[in-house]
């Protein structure tokens, strides 16, 4: 859209309020909103103020002041406000020099989109993310000094078939066995349902639906793949819709990677490819009918993954998925089918147009701008420095020998090791000042300060069930 279509958006909608969303530095969004009437043309030209040292890794008072300026074509009606709004999405600049602010997310993604074209290895990186979340009837949790408890509830759960429903009409999931059941035991085939309306209605390009392999509410919803700031806009929007869907309807959501002990979590397989004057560069003659740019592309991504899981995988519960024996890619190696590499071609389809990298390790906690840009990045270094991957790993890595295993490169164990490796290894980020110094000294201050640092302070529940008695 432009801004005159908007306006009239607004009037043929009968529209009363106009919302305006951003992305804050570890990755939700926020807004604030204006009376309908007070959007004039100019608005897109000069933005609306706003205060950034309220935002998570951003200003500080004494250069607070900031400007949201609106990106007309990302404009959508909201499917859950009272009062007729229109949203649109913002780019960040200082109000003074009119630049585009460096920690803005959606500014490091637009970055490196310009970049990539710049480089002249190709025009557009498309990304397709598999977001996956869980859906909980109950869930409640808190942490004083003398007391930390969670609880999650899900009335398909397995640990509910012996509970008093009033009735108890059975249908509950076997462990690990979510994958794929239809209703009754899905039980939230209408909930994914309404989901997936909502992201249509909001211009989303919605593919397909549905349960995942934990017992308790795990779900997917995929989108068709689309070039990398436009995806990282519709994942926000995916994620707001998600959660919106299921408040409404009485149960909440978590794009927590791993709330549950001992079954599967929750990732985001996220598929990338480079096209050039329309074509496709990935297809080729080579393994699993690749080209030797996605093979070096592979190699980059295989070569930088310790880094990049500092922006794919961010949060210290990131790393209570990534452990063998739940599927988890913990093993830095490419396959054509093997899903426990970090890196699979799939093969689904033998048209060039669907080749592609599928990168298993990321998870959505976390921030889709910084996310994909990294990835796009560590591919673009592979391609243009000729980094091969070495030779593919089709075995079933479970049946390897501790000898064989011992030769693959395992991902980071911790955030506190991914960062580390951000920390080494993190020059091919700063290549055309898509990431620059300062962002990335930002993001590894603040995990560590206000997450790693918090949890390691923090006595742990099962902390009492190993050493209260010594």
């Amino acid at each position: 859209m432009t801004p005159q279509e908007v306006l009239t958006l607004c009037r043929e909608k009968d529209v009363k309020a106009v919302d305006f969303r951003f992305m804050d530095f570890p990755g939700l969004w926020q807004h604030f909103t204006i009376p309908v009437g007070k959007l004039e043309e100019s608005v897109f030209e000069e933005g609306l103020g706003f205060d950034g040292s309220s935002i998570r890794g951003w200003q500080s008072i004494n250069e607070s002041d900031m400007l949201l300026v609106p990106e007309p074509d990302t404009a959508f009606i909201d499917p859950f406000t009272d009062l007729p709004t229109v949203c649109m999405i913002c780019n960040v600049q200082d109000p003074i020099t009119r630049e585009d602010y460096t920690r803005d997310p959606r500014n490091v993604a637009r970055k490196a989109a310009n970049y990539l074209k710049s480089t002249g290895v190709a025009d557009t990186c498309y990304i397709g993310p598999e977001a996956e979340f869980f859906v909980f009837d109950d869930v409640r949790f808190d942490h004083r000094p003398n007391e930390a408890f969670y609880f999650l509830d899900s009335g398909e759960a397995e640990w509910n078939r012996g509970a008093d429903e009033g009735p108890n009409l059975g249908h509950k999931l076997r462990h690990k066995e979510g994958y794929f059941p239809c209703p009754p035991a899905d039980q939230l085939m209408n909930l994914r349902n309404e989901m997936m309306q909502s992201m249509i209605d909001c211009g989303l390009d919605v593919e397909c639906q549905h349960h995942e392999v934990a017992t308790a509410g795990q779900s997917e919803i995929d989108l068709k793949y689309g070039e990398l700031v436009r995806m990282a806009d519709n994942l926000c929007l995916y994620k707001y819709i998600v959660k919106n869907v299921a408040h409404r309807g009485g149960r909440t959501v978590t794009f927590m990677p791993k709330p549950l002990y001992n079954d599967n979590g929750s990732g985001m397989h996220t598929h990338i490819s480079f096209w050039k004057g329309g074509e496709p560069l990935f297809a080729g003659g080579g393994y699993a009918g690749l080209s030797d740019d996605a093979l070096f592309a592979l190699g980059g991504i295989l070569k930088h993954a310790p880094a990049l899981l500092a922006f794919t995988n961010p949060t210290t519960n990131s790393y209570k998925r990534l452990v063998p024996g739940f599927e988890a890619p913990v093993n830095l190696a490419y396959s054509q089918r093997n899903r426990s590499a970090a890196c699979r071609i799939p093969m689904y389809s033998p048209s060039p147009k669907a080749k592609r990298i599928e990168f298993r390790c990321p998870d959505p906690s976390a921030n889709p701008y910084l996310a994909f840009s990294a990835l796009m990045m560590a591919a673009l270094d592979g391609v243009q420095n000729k980094i091969h991957p070495g030779e593919p790993l089709d075995k079933d890595i479970y049946d390897l020998t501790p000898e064989e295993l011992s030769d693959v490169p395992k991902t980071p164990a911790s955030l506190a090791e991914a960062l580390d490796a951000l920390t080494d290894d993190h020059e091919f980020l700063l290549r055309g000042d898509v990431f620059t110094q300062d962002v990335i000294s930002t993001w590894i201050d603040y995990k560590r300060q206000n997450e790693i640092r918090q949890i390691d302070l923090r006595p742990h529940p099962y902390e009492f069930c190993m050493y209260y008695d010594i």
